[in-house]
């Protein structure tokens, strides 16, 4: 009975220890990385945006992807766009300071309905979508969902089909059960994102070298809250069911005109697969030479010129 008091106490001890550390940890995101924008209650939830440049321009909606937030675009790409269009930059539902109101809203049709309510709201019609890795997911999924009202698609590095071996940067994300989800998120998952944060970060950056102001400028401080974990977790799985679903509609219902811009170099998601394979659904494709994942923040020029190569269609 000792021993097994002891034991209880000594896995009380580890956990509230855990619990602290998680809290030591998460507290100092928002001072580091405050609000930049706005927030609009939305079905399902509210979300974080910034607006920039003007009101009666062409709009640009700037979609994030997997554990990102809308810091990936203000790091390089909505000041350089801000002179010709109405750029709005969305903290996807979940993420940096936008919330949704349970796991089921990590489906890429029920992201894609909450930013078309934003945008209701905001009286935004005819909008570029500039979807970056699962951002270009939820682009393609409100393009599905309405595609008389989407002006075209400019995707950077999207996810457009199932992906059988995920990359290892996201193993950890693959937590099927909310609630063992929760437990990871208030214990180990935060610490372990900090200790590993230098390993993961050049994963998803490689063959380039991740900024070094990326977790104060490009929002990466956010990432390491147990919300961030959940949101990220809950979207790792419920991508690749909803990818499953998006995929089929393709050939029949992509009506859309837009491109695909890929690194060559990307390790996160397949170039050939996910990008070349658009051309047959009417998207133009171009792929960066030695460029990675992260385009958006390592090569604004490029991320850029091809976006207002998009606008430009309509």
């Amino acid at each position: 009975m000792t021993i097994l008091f002891l034991l209880l106490a000594l896995l009380v001890l580890v956990v509230g220890g855990l619990l602290v550390r998680t809290w030591n940890i998460s507290r100092t995101a928002p001072q580091l990385v405050p609000q930049a924008g706005e927030i609009r209650t939305v079905t399902g939830g509210a979300l974080h945006y910034i607006e920039r440049g003007p009101k009666d321009a062409q709009p640009l909606v700037l979609i994030h992807g997997l554990s990102g937030q809308l810091q990936h675009f203000t790091y390089a790409l909505t000041d350089r766009l801000s002179d010709s269009y109405r750029v709005i930059a969305v903290d996807r539902p979940g993420c940096g300071y936008s919330s949704r109101d349970g796991d089921a809203r990590a489906a890429l049709e029920e992201q894609a309905r909450m930013i078309w309510d934003l945008l209701d709201q905001l009286g935004v019609t005819n909008p570029v979508l500039v979807g970056h890795s699962l951002g270009g997911a939820v682009s393609l999924a409100m393009a599905l969902e309405r595609p008389a009202q989407t002006g075209a698609l400019a995707l950077i590095a999207p996810l457009t089909h199932p992906v059988d071996t995920p990359a290892e940067a996201f193993a950890g994300l693959a937590v099927a059960s909310p609630l063992l989800r929760r437990v990871l998120a208030h214990t180990l998952a935060v610490p372990m994102a900090q200790r590993t944060a230098a390993d993961v970060l050049a994963m998803v950056f490689h063959p380039e070298p991740a900024p070094d102001d990326f977790l104060i400028k490009g929002g990466g401080a956010l990432g390491l809250r147990p919300k961030s974990y959940i949101t990220a977790s809950a979207d790792f799985v419920g991508a690749d069911a909803g990818i499953r679903r998006l995929a089929p509609r393709y050939a029949a219902e992509l009506k859309t005109p837009g491109g695909v811009l890929y690194g060559s170099e990307d390790v996160i998601l397949s170039a050939t697969q996910h990008g070349e394979t658009m051309t047959r659904y009417g998207l133009s494709y171009e792929a960066l030479p030695d460029r990675g994942h992260m385009i958006p923040l390592t090569d604004p020029d490029s991320c850029e010129r091809f976006i207002r190569k998009i606008a430009q269609m309509l």
